[in-house]
Order: C-alpha cells, then sequence, then structure tokens
C-alpha cells in the first residue's frame, strides 16, 4: 500500500496564525509537515493562497468550511478549492437541529450528498468531521452511520476524529471496521489517561497501531494531526507528534 500523507490541521495553531498566517505556515512546514488542513485562510485569495503554498512545497490535504459554503455559496467555494489545489471540503459540524433525530439526520445526509455530487463533478470529496455528538443514537443507530447510509459513498466521506470517536465511548479502530471504503481522512490526536484531555499522538492511551491495521480498508486517504488545546507551545507539540508518526513509520 503507497504511504499515505501526513497533514496538519491548521486549527491547532490558531492562536499563532491569527498573527502571521503566512509566517506560521512557514514554521509548519519548517517543521517537517508537508501538507496542512485549513480552518481559514488568512483571507488570502486563492492565487495568493496557491502562490504561499507553491512556494513552501506545502500541499492543500482538505479546508473545513460551513454548511453555507456547501450550500449557498457551493460554486464559489469549488473554485476556490480547485485554485489552491484541494481536494477535500469538510463539514466540522452541524446545529442541533440537524442532527437530534434520524430523520433530521437523513434532512442532513441529503443536504450534503447534493453538495457532494456537484463538487465530485469537478474532482472534490466532500466530508464529514466528527465530534462526539454524532455517535449519539437515534432509532437504535448512530447519528453518524445514519448521514452513511443515506448519502453516497462518491459524494460523503468521513473525517473521522479518533478521540472524539474514543470519548464517545467507541473504539475508533472498531468503527472503521463497519466503514470500509467511507472514511478519506483520519483526524489523528491522542488522549490523557483521563480520557478527556488532548495529547500529542503518541503521549496517551489511544491504540494507534489498531488504527493503522484498519486504515487500507476504510479507504483512507490523508492522516490529519490535530489537537484542540495543548499544554505545551502549539508548536512543539505539532512537532512531537510528526516525531512520534517519524518514528512508528508513518510520516
Amino acid at each position: 500500500m503507497a504511504k499515505i500523507p501526513v497533514a496538519l490541521q491548521m486549527y491547532t495553531v490558531r492562536e499563532e496564525q491569527a498573527k502571521d498566517f503566512v509566517g506560521t505556515l512557514r514554521k509548519v512546514r519548517e517543521i517537517g509537515y508537508e501538507a496542512v488542513e485549513f480552518a481559514g485562510t488568512g483571507g488570502l485569495s486563492a492565487e495568493d493562497l496557491r502562490a504561499v503554498l507553491d512556494d513552501l512545497g506545502l500541499k492543500a490535504m482538505g479546508t473545513h468550511v460551513g454548511l453555507d459554503a456547501l450550500t449557498d455559496k457551493l460554486d464559489e467555494t469549488i473554485e476556490y478549492n480547485l485554485a489552491i489545489a484541494n481536494p477535500f471540503l469538510v463539514c466540522p459540524g452541524i446545529p442541533e437541529q440537524m442532527r437530534n433525530s434520524a430523520e433530521a439526520w437523513r434532512k442532513t445526509a441529503a443536504i450534503l450528498d447534493a453538495a457532494g455530487a456537484k463538487a465530485r463533478e469537478q474532482g472534490l470529496l466532500v466530508g464529514y468531521h466528527n465530534h462526539d455528538k454524532e455517535f449519539q443514537k437515534h432509532d437504535g443507530q448512530h447519528g453518524l452511520d445514519i448521514l452513511l447510509k443515506n448519502s453516497s459513498p462518491g459524494n460523503v466521506s468521513l473525517e473521522l476524529d479518533v478521540f472524539w470517536a474514543r470519548y464517545a465511548g467507541v473504539d475508533p479502530a472498531a468503527y472503521m471496521k463497519t466503514q470500509p471504503g467511507r472514511i478519506a481522512l483520519l483526524h489523528i490526536k491522542d488522549m490523557g489517561q483521563d480520557q478527556k484531555t488532548f495529547m500529542e499522538v503518541g503521549e496517551g492511551i489511544i491504540d494507534f497501531q489498531a488504527i493503522f491495521a484498519q486504515v487500507e480498508r476504510a479507504g483512507v486517504q490523508g492522516y490529519i494531526v490535530e489537537q484542540d488545546t495543548c499544554a505545551r507551545p502549539c508548536l512543539e507539540s505539532v512537532r512531537i507528534s510528526l516525531e512520534n508518526l517519524k518514528k512508528w513509520g508513518i510520516a
């Protein structure tokens, strides 16, 4: 199997990014990351951002976009992301009323599936990023399962956040087995012994080897390091995560 690329979710370094967007991208590249997933693009035009990425030798491996970017502004979103050569458009969450029942999830699936069908025509893939709420059950099924069952694999994929799955009481490796070919991106972060603290990859209790054993079956195309909060300086934390992935032969 070809080696899966590793990116950094820029939300992890959001405080640095807010002060110097391009400078933070440069530091991320210097640490050794070859790709990034955006959570905001620093107000740069697509042309300017593409130039920055090309200059730094960075690739885009996704961007988190609001639901309106996948509905009312879909054409604009597609155009921008084609210009920066970003293949994944990821919805990072939805309002409670779109996920508080089985019927709500089916309606949400239809919305994302329609966006995904249009994005697919341009070679882009729409994804959905989970937290813990998506594992609440409705009519005996996880909300996330309802979403995936009611959308086309070619239109909607999952960006599985392994921390939030574990936080919800779901074994991420076991869950990956249930979704063959549906998990394009994997958000990897670790968990402290208290089962609620965010940790650098390889510094906590999550069994990443079991997770890595499932990536081919799940269809994973990219690992994305993310840490919602860092006890250390954020750039030090993302360095530690990458170093541990390199020790394991993943990065």
